[in-house]
């Protein structure tokens, strides 16, 4: 029999009872729907994360203090504080690996500036830090090393405090008030928006470290330290160099712990990772249990509509049909049962995949090849549960299947 012929005889067998029909393929399209979604979470996950990594900075490595360890006692990562400006020196000096190298001074306080004030952070760092953390500028321009050197009091605004402190005017050029010390703005950054844990990083004053060390802080030991590797591959080298650089200047014996930390960029987004894998685990879960659920479902109307057309099998044998003819005949209804639950399960997760990412904010992305995977899923399911009532009927007795009652 022609493929037409056999697609055309499938169709007609599923329509001749349309509900229970759409009942067995239930399973096929709740299983689809969700690898639908399940994909297309996953993606746009992987997509925001990698997102968010590149709003980091560039081949970003973050130093920041250690932990101490006293009695057998651990206090955590940053209870015992030895970074310094002179460490990030040493590191731009003696290191080849890094592109480059700022300390960062971190203070929250208000900003007041024409009879507005707002709360926010102010960091100190070096002119590198642009480039470590791919920030241009949208109006304006970052302050240089002659800034940095000199101590002057310039400083860059993210946009939040534009926004706030100068609504509906250009704040290049004017002055804001930092803990008593007038400041002029010479560079507005171009918006970053929040990270991962939702804080606003537009919502920043960057002046000279040099400026907030000895006018605003005045604390010997600094938060942070960031470097940027030349390139992704020479993330780890970097960081090797790094550390051996970090212990020679904290004068760190062979076998002593390390009283810093180095992370980069990939480390940072460790857990949102494992987060979206959880979730991603679940989903296909999901997806794997209603797939199976609706392959049993297909089983057993498969089993019924043979049960249901032994005397038509008994025809078709009598006439010239031979027992492969019968079993590609079911199992292509049955394949083409599941390929229609699987269409019909394609646009219901669309329109889920749609639903979740307005509701949670997150990103969802389908492509054509989550397509292609969800309608292969089904077709596998209709062959390997296909298979067994279409074996029964091609192995019938044709005899016997003409006095069928």
């Amino acid at each position: 029999m022609k493929a037409s012929n056999l697609i055309r005889v499938a169709m007609r067998s599923i329509t001749r009872n349309k509900m229970r029909s759409l009942l067995t393929m239930l399973g096929i399209i709740i299983g689809v729907s969700a690898v639908i979604v399940m994909i297309a979470i996953g993606s746009g996950a992987q997509s925001k994360i990698q997102e968010q990594i590149g709003n980091l900075g560039t081949n970003m490595i973050v130093i920041t203090p250690g932990s101490t360890n006293q009695g057998g006692a651990s206090g955590g990562a940053g209870s015992f504080n030895r970074l310094t400006v002179d460490d990030a020196t040493n590191l731009k000096r003696e290191a080849t690996l890094l592109s480059g190298v700022s300390p960062v001074i971190i203070t929250h306080t208000v900003a007041i500036a024409a009879g507005t004030n707002w709360r926010t952070f102010i960091y100190g760092v070096d002119t590198d830090y642009q480039a470590i953390r791919d920030w241009p500028t949208s109006e304006g321009v970052f302050f240089d090393q002659n800034d940095v050197r000199s101590m002057r009091k310039v400083a860059v605004i993210g946009k939040t405090v534009a926004d706030n402190i100068f609504p509906g005017e250009n704040p290049v050029g004017q002055q804001i008030q930092i803990r008593g010390v007038p400041v002029m703005v010479v560079g507005v950054l171009a918006e970053k928006g929040q990270t991962a844990s939702g804080n606003d990083q537009d919502d920043v004053i960057l002046l000279p470290y040099t400026t907030v060390k000895t006018r605003m802080s005045g604390h010997q030991f600094i938060p942070q330290i960031l470097a940027s590797a030349y390139t992704a591959q020479d993330i780890p080298a970097a960081e090797n160099e790094v550390e051996a650089i970090m212990r020679e200047s904290h004068h760190l014996i062979a076998g002593e712990d390390d009283d810093f930390t180095v992370r980069n960029q990939s480390q940072l987004a460790d857990a949102q990772k494992s987060a979206t894998r959880v979730m991603t685990l679940l989903l296909a879960s999901i997806a794997g249990i209603s797939l199976f659920v609706g392959g049993i479902g297909i089983m057993n109307m498969m089993l019924v509509s043979v049960t249901e057309r032994t005397r038509e099998i008994g025809i078709r044998m009598a006439i010239g049909a031979r027992g492969s003819d019968v079993l590609t005949q079911f199992l292509v209804e049955s394949v083409v049962m599941c390929l229609l639950g699987g269409a019909l399960g394609v646009g219901l997760g669309f329109v889920a995949s749609t639903v979740v990412g307005r509701l949670s904010g997150w990103v969802t992305v389908i492509n054509p090849q989550t397509v292609v995977v969800a309608l292969l899923f089904s077709v596998g399911v209709g062959v390997f549960f296909g298979f067994y009532p279409a074996r029964k009927a091609a192995r019938l007795n044709p005899i016997e299947a003409l006095r069928y009652e």
